[in-house]
């Protein structure tokens, strides 16, 4: 069983802890998003107090320009007490024109209420100090206990001597059961704050829990939530009062609150946990918000305090800027290294690309020697076939010739042999014989060769065969250069011309070329 539990917690509570971090973080970021924005709370909030101002320039009677002007004081008192304060001195002098059941004690109480907000103790004492309170309605009643008990609290909170503190506090316990006492509503958030001083946190959130399910409005929810943060302190819950704190700092500052202690609370719990930066954000508020709202206590309660968390934030700021220089001259350094790299890599690139090329065309070379001997050696086994298919043609007819000329010798024809032996006929056809087989087994190799031959010469020097003739003379002669046979002396041999004759057949072509005359025999040999 004790398995069972140890396994359990082993499971459960990180998840617990998970789960509440969490819930922290979630709030505090809201927070931060609050404060970023709180420009725009402070824009409805003068919006709010326009139409209050444009109402009493609009109205003539007394009695609503009096309630106008109590309006203007709620919405000013902790938003900047010295509107505040003016508008209390508005209802102070038309006060002897009204007629109806309304109290001069109040314009004391709010008197006496904005004084404490400014810090002007003393003459808010005198103010108090002048009201009876059997004189005062219930309403009236609760209302200046409320202040009576704010009073010394602010006094306590700003007194050093100890001996002091201890006796504001102990006023300020006894204006607390005088408002509990009372019909307001706040007397059970301050029944919940009289729990906490009594050693008894449990029962004051269980007072200030139920109260959170009644939706009070947005004044009594910052209260419950303080108050909440009050009782979490006493269990040592830091936690939960840091949350109920931020949950207080986000009302406090949407309401477009000046005066208010929940933030810089916050900033000193965050402070000491190491969370410089929201601390110094949440000060810095604060201190703006003070000053803004002339609340010289909160001023004085930042300002004691604000120091210790500018230093602390300068020498991390300090520290982040080294980091930062640090990381920058590495990344300089990387950045250099990078540079140089890239140059060595462009560079090495290059010469890859140039090889690259060179290799391409030294394939491209090879793949034209590889092409031009593969043709070279199709032209080989074809001239050689039929060379060997020519030799013996001739050695065929040689001996028919010879077995003519030893009839006729047998015969005793004299006559007739001399005259066969001096004809040129034979030769004369064997020799055209052999031309029209060189000129067949050419174009059989080459079938496009006269029409490519003619597309490098001038259009009116075109070479074109007569019906029944394959090769002209002069294709002919280009068709022995195109296989390689440049020698003039060969080629004359070859076609049975003078080597003059050869000549004047390829200079006459030249000049008829189309393009550069001295390249055109290097143009004919790739056809």
């Amino acid at each position: 069983m004790k398995r069972v539990n140890l396994l359990f917690l082993l499971i459960v509570l990180p998840a617990l802890l998970w789960a509440s971090n969490s819930s922290l973080e979630s709030v505090l970021r809201e927070l931060d998003t609050v404060v970023d924005n709180k420009h725009r709370y402070g824009a409805s909030k003068e919006y709010e107090i326009s139409e209050l101002k444009e109402r009493l320039r609009q109205t003539t009677d007394v009695e609503e320009k009096y309630r106008l002007f109590q309006g203007l004081f709620e919405a000013y008192l902790h938003y900047q007490a010295d509107s505040a304060l003016h508008y209390v001195e508005c209802k102070k002098e038309i006060f002897p024109l009204l007629h109806g059941e309304f109290n001069k004690e109040e314009i004391s109480i709010n008197f006496a209420e904005v004084m404490g907000v400014m810090g002007l103790y003393n003459e808010a004492n005198d103010l108090l100090g002048q009201i009876n309170p059997t004189d005062l309605n219930e309403d009236l009643l609760g209302y200046y206990y409320r202040t009576m008990r704010a009073y010394y609290g602010w006094l306590a909170d700003f007194t050093t001597y100890d001996a002091l503190k201890q006796e504001y506090k102990q006023l300020t316990h006894q204006y607390r059961d005088s408002i509990i006492m009372t019909n307001v509503a706040d007397r059970n958030i301050v029944d919940a704050e009289k729990q906490i001083i009594n050693g008894e946190p449990d029962k004051a959130i269980e007072i200030l829990t139920e109260l959170l399910q009644q939706n009070p409005d947005q004044r009594q929810l910052a209260f419950i939530h303080y108050t909440l943060s009050e009782a979490y302190k006493e269990k040592g819950d830091e936690d939960k009062q840091i949350q109920e704190l931020a949950l207080t700092a986000i009302i406090d500052l949407k309401s477009a609150i000046k005066e208010y202690a929940s933030l810089q609370e916050l900033a000193y719990l965050l402070y000491n946990r190491g969370d410089v930066d929201r601390a110094y954000q949440y000060l810095n508020c604060s201190m703006e918000d003070a000053v803004f709202c002339n609340a010289r206590l909160r001023f004085i309660e930042v300002a004691e305090f604000f120091p210790i968390i500018d230093k602390a934030y300068k020498l991390k700021e300090e520290r982040g800027q080294l980091i930062m220089r640090v990381m920058l001259i590495s990344v300089s350094l990387l950045s250099i290294f990078l540079i140089v790299a890239v140059f060595y890599l462009y560079r090495w690139m290059k010469k890859l690309s140039l090889m690259r090329k060179n290799l391409k065309v030294t394939n491209d070379q090879l793949y034209t020697t590889n092409a031009a001997l593969a043709q070279t050696g199709k032209i080989k086994e074809v001239y050689i076939a039929r060379y060997l298919e020519r030799c013996i043609s001739y050695l065929d007819k040689l001996e028919q010739y010879r077995r003519s000329l030893a009839k006729l010798a047998m015969a005793s024809r004299i006559d007739d042999l001399f005259s066969a032996i001096k004809s040129e006929q034979f030769i004369r056809d064997e020799r055209k014989a052999f031309y029209q087989e060189f000129d067949k087994s050419f174009l059989d190799l080459f079938p496009n060769f006269i029409a490519s031959f003619n597309e490098l010469l001038q259009e009116e020097s075109r070479v074109v065969p007569k019906q029944g003739e394959l090769l002209t003379t002069e294709l002919r002669i280009f068709a022995l250069i195109r296989l390689g046979v440049t020698d003039s002396n060969q080629i004359a041999h070859f076609l049975s011309y003078s080597l003059a004759t050869i000549y004047n057949y390829r200079s006459k072509m030249r000049n008829r070329a189309k393009g550069d005359k001295d390249k055109f025999e290097e143009e004919v040999m790739k056809l």
